[in-house]
Parts: C-alpha cells; sequence; structure tokens
C-alpha cells in the first residue's frame, strides 16, 4: 500500500467555509485512487487541513484531481471556495492543483496540476480529455451576447447575480458597492435634492451641495475650474488625456485667423503651428448626435473643436473655442478677450462635450467594454491550465459584474445616463457604435498612441510619463513570461487555443474589421507579447487614469456638466450669469450625476492593487519569480511617482501603481 499526503487550502473569504462532505480522486499516468473521504466535519475558511489517501499502488505521476461536494443528512447544500490542493506522493513529489472556484454543487469537478501547458504540450489522451470538457462547459458558462447591433459583445447573462460563481463580486465587494450606493441615494432624499427640478440660482448653492461630498482635488477643482491654464491643464492630466494631439495645420472646418488670437512674446499662430506649439481637441465623434430629453426638456450636446498654445512657461492655454463644426455666422469662435461669460459658457460646453467622449469612448468602450471582450474569449477558449490563462485571469477579476451591473444601472432603460445624462439611450448606442467603428489597435498601444497624437514632449504631461514607464514595466514582465513558455514563433502558430483566443476577440470585440489593426491571428512571439500587454495594461493602468478620477474632476459640477439646458450662444455678447446657471443642469441631475460619480470612484476595502497576485496560479519557479520581479518594478515607480508628487502643485496620482486596481472591477 502506498500514501498520499493531500493538503488542502480554503479560500479565506466569507461563506467559503462547508459543512458539507469533500471527495477526492487522485488521477495519475498509472491508475486512480477511490473515491476518498477528506474526513472534517467542518473545512473552515482560510483553513490549512491535510488529509491521507490510500492506494494499493503508485499512480505515477499525477495528471488530475476530482472533487466532490456532498451534502450530509440534515445538513442543508452549501458552497465551497478552495483554493488548491497539494499532494506529496509516496516518491516525494509534490503536486499542486489550483482551484480557486467556487464548488456549491454535488457534481464531479476535475482541476488540472498547476503546471502550464500549451495544447500541443499535451501527451495524454486522459489530459486531453479533461482540456476538452473544461472548455465544453466554459462555452456553455461564457457565451457571447449582442447586446446592441455596432457594440462589442458581452457576456449572455439575465442579471449579475446569473454570472458563473467564479466571476460576481465577493461579499465583502457587493455589500460596500450596495452601501455606497444606498448611501448617496438616501442622502439625495434626505436634502430633498433628488426631486428637486429647478435651476441653480447661484454656484453658491452648488457649492453648498458639493462641499458635502469633497475631495482635496475636488475642491481644488471648484477654486480653479475658471482659470485658462487650468482648463488646459485637464486634457493632459484629467479623466481624458488621450483627445489631445499636435496640430499642425488648422481643420479647414476649424478657420482661426492670425488675428484672433493674442500669442504672447511677439509670435503669431502661423509661426507657432510652424513650431509645434500648438494643440487641438476635435470632439467630431459628437457630431450629429441628437441630444437627449430630461424631465421634458429638450437637452443640448455639441461636438466642438478647442485649439490649445503651449506658452514659454510651458502652460497649455485655450486660445479659441468652436462650438459645433460646421463653421458660420451662427457659430462663432471663441476667444480668451471676449466677455467674461461668453468665454466661460464656451468652455462649460466644451466641458459637458467631454463628459459624454470621455464617459463612453474613453472609459466605457475603451476600458470596461473591451476588458469583457478580452475576459469572456479568455474564460471561453483558455483551459486553467494555460500560460495564457494564468497570466491574464487576475485581470478579469469582477469585470463582467461590474459590466452587467452598468447595462442594468447606467445605460439601461432606467439607467443613470439614459434618463439624465445629454447622450440618451438612443444616442448613447449611436455614439460607441461610431467610436468602435474608429478605434485602432495603435490607439489602445500608450507608446504608439502618443507618437500618433506627436504628445511625446509636451511638458507636464504626467499621464504619459507615469503610463510609459508602467507599460515598459508591464511588457518586460509580459517578454520575460510568454518567452518561457513559448521558444520560437512555431510554438505560437501550433497553439490553436492561443488563436482560437485572439479570432475571438477580432469577430466579438471589433466585430471582424480589418481596419481596426487588430490582430485576426498570431503568427510571432513579439506580436503575441505587444497584444497580451495592451491587455494587461487596457484593464488595469488605463481604466484607472480615465476611471478614479471621476469624482475629483466632475464632483464639482460646473467643470464637468452631464448635459445643458439650452442651446449654444449663437452671437457673441448674448451671455449673462443667469443665462449660463439656466444652461447647466438642474439640481435634481447635478446631484444624480454627483452620486453616481462618488459611487464609480470609490475603492473597495478588497481592492488588488497591479503586481500583486494573492492566488497562485503560476507553480513554475520561473514565472513566479518573474511575478515577484515585476512587482518590485512597481514598488520602485510608486516611490519615483510618489517624489514627484509632492513638488506638484496638482499631484496626479492615478497611475501610481499602488492605487492601480489589477482589474476593471468599478
Amino acid at each position: 500500500m502506498v500514501v498520499y499526503e493531500v493538503t488542502v487550502y480554503t479560500g479565506d473569504r466569507v461563506h467559503a467555509t462547508t459543512l458539507n462532505n469533500i471527495h477526492i480522486k487522485l488521477v495519475g499516468t498509472e491508475g486512480e485512487s477511490d473515491r476518498t473521504w477528506l474526513m472534517s466535519l467542518f473545512i473552515f475558511r482560510g483553513s490549512v487541513s491535510t488529509y491521507t489517501v490510500t492506494c494499493e499502488n503508485s499512480l505515477g505521476q499525477l495528471l488530475l484531481i476530482e472533487l466532490e461536494k456532498r451534502k450530509f443528512f440534515l445538513v442543508p447544500s452549501d458552497a465551497w471556495f478552495p483554493d488548491k490542493v497539494e499532494i506529496k506522493s509516496p516518491e516525494g513529489d509534490v503536486y499542486t492543483f489550483p482551484v480557486y472556484s467556487w464548488i456549491s454543487d454535488s457534481e464531479t469537478h476535475r482541476y488540472r496540476e498547476g503546471k502550464a501547458l500549451r495544447i500541443f504540450e499535451e501527451n495524454n489522451p486522459l489530459g486531453q480529455y479533461a482540456r476538452e470538457q473544461e472548455l465544453s462547459q466554459r462555452s456553455e458558462d461564457y457565451s457571447w451576447d449582442l447586446y446592441h447591433p455596432g457594440l462589442p459583445y458581452s457576456i449572455k447573462a439575465d442579471d449579475p447575480l446569473t454570472l458563473p460563481d467564479e466571476v460576481q463580486f465577493s461579499f465583502t465587494k457587493s455589500t460596500q458597492f450596495a452601501f455606497t450606493a444606498a448611501t448617496g441615494v438616501a442622502e439625495l432624499k434626505l436634502k430633498g435634492l433628488a426631486e428637486n427640478h429647478d435651476s441653480w440660482k447661484n454656484l453658491d448653492d452648488i457649492n453648498e451641495v458639493f462641499h458635502k461630498k469633497d475631495t482635496a482635488l475636488s475642491d481644488y477643482v471648484q477654486e480653479h475650474w475658471k482659470e485658462d491654464d487650468f482648463f488646459g491643464y485637464q486634457y493632459l492630466n484629467g479623466v481624458n488625456p488621450i483627445l489631445i494631439r499636435r496640430c499642425k495645420t488648422l481643420p479647414p472646418n476649424f478657420p482661426v485667423t492670425d488675428d484672433m488670437v493674442c500669442i504672447p512674446a511677439g509670435s503669431d499662430l502661423s509661426n507657432e503651428l510652424k513650431q509645434g506649439n500648438i494643440y487641438l481637441c476635435d470632439y467630431k465623434n459628437l457630431d450629429g448626435m441628437p441630444a437627449n430629453t430630461v424631465l421634458g426638456k429638450q437637452q443640448y450636446l455639441m461636438a466642438p473643436l478647442v485649439l490649445f498654445h503651449k506658452r514659454p512657461d510651458d502652460k497649455l492655454m485655450p486660445i479659441a473655442i468652436q462650438l459645433k463644426q460646421s463653421p458660420g455666422e451662427d457659430n462663432p469662435i471663441f476667444l480668451p478677450t471676449d466677455s467674461t461669460h461668453d468665454w466661460l459658457t464656451a468652455r462649460i460646453f466644451v466641458r459637458s462635450a467631454d463628459f459624454t467622449e470621455h464617459q463612453l469612448n474613453t472609459h466605457l468602450l475603451r476600458t470596461h467594454l473591451l476588458a469583457e471582450v478580452f475576459a469572456v474569449s479568455l474564460l471561453r477558449n483558455l483551459p486553467m491550465v494555460h500560460p495564457l490563462y494564468k497570466l491574464l485571469i487576475p485581470h478579469t477579476r469582477y469585470t463582467l459584474q461590474i459590466n452587467e451591473l452598468a447595462r442594468d444601472r447606467l445605460i439601461g432603460p432606467t439607467g443613470v445616463f439614459t434618463l439624465i445624462a445629454a447622450s440618451g439611450r438612443d444616442t448613447l448606442s449611436r455614439i460607441l457604435a461610431r467610436s468602435l467603428s474608429a478605434i485602432t489597435y495603435t490607439s489602445l498601444c500608450i507608446p504608439d498612441d502618443i507618437a500618433e497624437r506627436d504628445m511625446q514632449d509636451v511638458p507636464n504631461y504626467y499621464y504619459r510619463d507615469d503610463g510609459l514607464k508602467i507599460w515598459n514595466i508591464m511588457y518586460k514582465f509580459v517578454q520575460g513570461l510568454l518567452e518561457y513558455y513559448y521558444k520560437s514563433d512555431d510554438d505560437v502558430l501550433k497553439d490553436s487555443e492561443l488563436q482560437t483566443w485572439i479570432g475571438d476577440i477580432f469577430e466579438h470585440g471589433f466585430l471582424s474589421q480589418p481596419q481596426t489593426g487588430i490582430p485576426q491571428s498570431f503568427t510571432t512571439v513579439p506580436e503575441m507579447i505587444k497584444f497580451v500587454t495592451m491587455v494587461m495594461f487596457t484593464s488595469s493602468c488605463q481604466h484607472a487614469a480615465v476611471n478614479s478620477g471621476q469624482y475629483d474632476y466632475g464632483g464639482w459640477m460646473p467643470n464637468s456638466p452631464l448635459t445643458l439646458q439650452r442651446p449654444p450662444p449663437t452671437k457673441k455678447g448674448t451671455t449673462t450669469e443667469a443665462t449660463m446657471l439656466a444652461t447647466l443642469p438642474p439640481i435634481s441631475v447635478t446631484a444624480q450625476g454627483m452620486a453616481t460619480l462618488w459611487l464609480l470612484s470609490r475603492q473597495s476595502s478588497d481592492f488588488v492593487a497591479l503586481g500583486h497576485y494573492p492566488e497562485d496560479h503560476f507553480t513554475e519557479e520561473t514565472p513566479r519569480q518573474l511575478q515577484r520581479e515585476f512587482k518590485a518594478e512597481l514598488e520602485v515607480l510608486t516611490t519615483v511617482i510618489r517624489k514627484r508628487n509632492a513638488d506638484l502643485e496638482i499631484p496626479y496620482t492615478y497611475l501610481d501603481p499602488n492605487s492601480v486596481e489589477n482589474s476593471v472591477a468599478i
């Protein structure tokens, strides 16, 4: 007789304890064990429990384990969350079987030994069978659904609670998310704001509400939002830092002339264009999009063009604003030399357009929806034993559930953005579809994107500085890990599961549009490394950059109105403080918008920072060492960023690795 020592690690999470009987079977190259009861009345959360399994003969090399959970007499069925199972063989070998999933039924669940294997390395029929069975079940659990024509496909689910247990929120996350949302709503109702549909009478009234939920940076925004240099700063380091680009030639539909704008130090617009000191934000993506009706009143959504000048003191200053794409007498070009209210009103229309462009394109599409596509394709097409699954699974945490909640509570028929934002539901879908048709692979890779927008040398662009540093650290990590498993381009070509993963992304994420430049397959190792780096960066860093500051920059509503109630001025000299206040969203819309941004900016206490791996999916030493080195390099970068921020008037914190969540989880 031979004895196997079985050690079971149960996850330290709420409800992970089981009162049911757990049975295990060991399967090896030379046979399998009997189904054996792990003799415990309870297996507690966070526990490490050791048992023995006896066999007549050695099972050879262990390939997989089977786990079953059965209710015992009158004890009700429950859910159990094992992290992993370690088995020491009679020969002294130790095998690790990562699980990291809920077992809530009485079915037989099979888990492979933890060494990462590509499909062409499977030389055992039992391993091949287990792989096929796993992917067959996964394809049922994670199927595609078309939410709206022209948009990326999503996970098919009736509601968030019908998602597979493994991808749902933890108890902690669910509780805190619900509490934060309920608190915001309750606070609004207590103040009587949610039902007050009047317009604001003065900015002091907005200030009184705003200071109930302010942050250090939102306070700064409230104090400086009228200043031109702060207006320009936001396009470098605010929540939408990917729209601005260097302008060498003015667009033909933006007829700004030398005599219109005031350029200091004796220069003029033509010269500054040649010198590369002029920058442009063009909201053409919003052109022709009809605005919503809110509280029975027509709203207004513009597609402005904004010109900026980088002054000798390195400040980025707005010098001209045109609120609609087609020039004309009823579409004046507003200038800083216009009346205070004309210029401020023009800037408000720009900031409202930026709210829509940011929320729908920069934030929702380019991080949430794409991260969901990456996750669903991963879960459908790659078995747990695949190295790419092990690498990317931490970057899918909570993404499917948060997106299901967004489709219900934000962009669904009764969602916040449907009811009170300028886009409304129909226009929202049109903007998303237009944005997806214009997306490119290079725009998703920050080094390429910075180069395409010609933003390599603009000063004080901390999104670029920090983002490129993280990209390079991440690329080095991904390169080291994937080159450990893929020794040649031929290995890439032979990996049919890898090819199915990228093909599924191209088809269901980018709707098979070749002009996007998204790979339809991989032919080389470097091609795979770059794409996987983009997936990791998008699902963590890019989301942090465009999400974490939402309340900081939008909590003070006049800086980022989610809708506007009056049309833009068609002549100069027609605006006053009264018309500006009447243009801003009413009290109830302001309050609901503030509460939403507050919720979307909150960090959960079970936040997992970039480079942290609480689950041990890799069992080999080389990838584990690479993970440790990755984390160490990120910690060095955190120190560098925090040292720089100590000397900044406005610290840029969104890409501090310790503040970047590993996945799209909020």
